[in-house]
């Protein structure tokens, strides 16, 4: 009994499942669907690659405002103060004085000294 109540209802499940890819229109909307999905030129892979793009150029807007940021105080700090301006060519571009000499001093990376 168990069997003939377990094949008839997969026999109705089946029916079921034929007269639905009978239908034009379910097939017509997985057609639609399966295109748009994997087919077309916005895909959902070109979708992900652009937002992900998207988000990189983000952050590098982000840190380039606030590199412009510290660069604008910078120069508005080299502007306004002479003294300023002389430690910051001499830190940045080792310029120096008439009668001065520069040591320029490199500290060496541990990872250099193994090698």
């Amino acid at each position: 009994m168990f069997l003939f109540t377990f094949t008839s209802q997969f026999d109705l499940n089946m029916e079921r499942l034929i007269a639905l890819f009978r239908n034009k229109y379910f097939l017509a909307i997985t057609f639609f669907v399966a295109w748009m999905i994997f087919f077309d030129k916005n895909d959902v892979l070109s979708q992900y690659d652009y937002h992900t793009e998207v988000n990189k150029l983000q952050t590098e807007k982000d840190f380039y405002t606030q590199e412009i940021k510290v660069i604008n105080k910078d120069l508005i700090e080299l502007d306004s103060d002479l003294t300023t301006a002389e430690k910051y060519a001499r830190e940045k571009y080792f310029m120096k004085k008439e009668n001065e000499d520069v040591f320029v001093i490199v500290k060496k990376d541990k990872e250099e000294d193994k090698e």
